[in-house]
């Protein structure tokens, strides 16, 4: 899932970190858009990643080890939407391999769950207590928008709410500052990147956000159920192969 990444000075400009997205985890007997993978699976992937010396950490830990240069063996974990499974099946198993994560949620659908999807079964998000009960585990809090919709096609009004409105709205939840924003369907635009810059986060997931990468626009290898030693060890070099300078946190 992982591999080493390169210490590196605050001020220099490095290659991306490696970071995993997740997004459910339980059963995946009916999962169309692979977005999860079982506990047992979890369970695997952070066994190999930690027999290689790495810790899964959340992104504000990671990106600050980077600034001290000592993020050597840290890598990023994030998990989009804020699935009820988190708490129940994810938290327990980072727990057992001594991991962190952060934890991308939707405000404006606290208790619903992904209408998003056309396809495949409903999985129930968090209320505004299992963000809570995250939160209070040490689990880092960020924002993906207000209701999961493609930012690139928002008009300003609806960018203005998603971007800066779920910001307010997790900072009153959860009593602390929110650092971190994640692009719905990992789709960004430079008019998103200001709006995310313009709200106040440090930085910001997306999934390849090509020329556009840096700490608002930080890329994510996705990783699924069919993901195992052979496939992880893979994905991590060709996201070594790929990956782009980023400066230093915002």
């Amino acid at each position: 899932m992982a591999v080493t990444v390169d210490t590196d000075r605050p001020t220099a400009r490095t290659s991306a970190p490696w970071v995993a997205m997740y997004h459910s985890v339980a059963d995946c007997t009916d999962d169309p858009y692979r977005i999860t993978v079982t506990p047992e699976r979890l369970d695997g992937q952070l066994a190999w990643l930690r027999r290689r010396g790495l810790t899964g950490v959340s992104m504000t830990d990671l990106l600050a080890a980077r600034a001290r240069g000592e993020s050597r063996g840290l890598v990023g974990l994030t998990f989009d939407d804020g699935y009820a499974d988190f708490v129940t099946a994810a938290l327990p198993v980072l727990r057992r391999h001594r991991c962190n994560a952060t934890l991308f949620v939707l405000p404006g659908r606290l208790g619903g769950d992904n209408a998003w999807d056309p396809l495949g079964p409903r999985k129930p998000l968090l209320t505004a207590d299992g963000i809570r009960r995250a939160a209070e585990a040490g689990v880092e809090i960020g924002s993906h928008g207000l209701t999961h919709i493609d930012l690139t096609r928002a008009d300003d009004p609806q960018l203005t709410a998603e971007v800066g409105e779920s910001r307010a709205r997790l900072t009153e939840l959860t009593g602390a500052p929110i650092a971190g924003f994640c692009y719905p369907y990992g789709r960004v635009d430079r008019r998103a990147v200001a709006a995310v810059a313009d709200a106040g986060y440090s930085y910001a997931c997306a999934i390849d956000p090509g020329p556009l990468t840096g700490p608002l626009a930080l890329p994510r290898v996705h990783i699924g159920q069919r993901d195992r030693a052979v496939r992880l060890y893979l994905k991590h070099r060709l996201h070594r192969l790929r990956r782009r300078p980023v400066g230093g946190p915002r």
